[in-house]
């Protein structure tokens, strides 16, 4: 018998901050590099959540090569200006404290890099509420979703029917299903209800506040299982 939902993992971009700023603008100077130009930023929100590489493929229809190389222009800006150009969700930090002091262990599992990432949770003052921050590798290995949530899972031997996934987009949704892990949908980032939805989504949250909602109501049904 397990013991119930002991570890909340959160996707980052999207859930914990609003990255647009910072990840839109990175990813024009990328393509400008390829004599690409954006006439609004808003173009590239779909660039927010996969994994960097895979989305200049598919949206820019970008070679391997030139993937690679877009990766390499991004990261030019993105790791002096636009890691920063961000911020943290209403409600976030309050949620965080309030799901520590009752007891839960909060991890971080994202496909952004694990450098990256603890960066930005620690310019904002966020990094000490998370037990491990699991990202992907600069190299572009582990930038999967999946594969980043069974990292954290094995990492810290968290069971997937002790744990739940909370993300933004069908990425989040999809890499929880594929470790086991039961996972909340959250629409205040950038994949709408229906992206989530049917990606298989256990719970959607509409505001952060809604958040521990589902989370105390996990909690109760497996204990009432029990």
């Amino acid at each position: 018998m397990g013991r119930g939902l002991q570890s909340i993992l959160f996707d980052l971009d999207g859930t914990l901050t609003d990255p647009k700023e910072g990840i839109t603008k990175s990813v024009e100077y990328a393509l400008n590099k390829f004599d690409i130009q954006i006439e609004h930023l808003d173009e590239l929100l779909p660039y927010i959540g996969p994994p960097l590489y895979d989305s200049f493929i598919e949206l820019h229809q970008f070679s391997e090569e030139q993937a690679q190389q877009a990766v390499v222009f991004y990261r030019e800006r993105y790791s002096t200006v636009g890691m920063l150009e961000n911020m943290v969700i209403d409600g976030i930090p309050q949620l965080l404290e309030d799901l520590k002091n009752k007891g839960f262990s909060l991890y971080v599992a994202t496909s952004k890099p694990t450098v990256f990432a603890e960066q930005i949770l620690e310019h904002y003052k966020l990094d000490h509420y998370f037990e491990h921050i699991g990202g992907s590798n600069l190299d572009g290995t582990r930038s999967k979703k999946k594969d980043v949530i069974q990292y954290v899972l094995d990492q810290n031997a968290i069971l997937p029917e002790e744990a739940v996934m909370i993300g933004d987009r069908e990425h989040d949704i999809i890499g929880a299903i594929g470790c086991g892990v039961e996972s909340i949908g959250v629409t205040f980032g950038y994949g709408p209800k229906e992206e989530l939805e049917n990606a298989g989504a256990d719970h959607i949250a509409y505001r952060v506040e809604e958040i521990a909602d589902i989370i105390q109501h996990i909690s109760l049904r497996e204990r009432c299982a029990k």
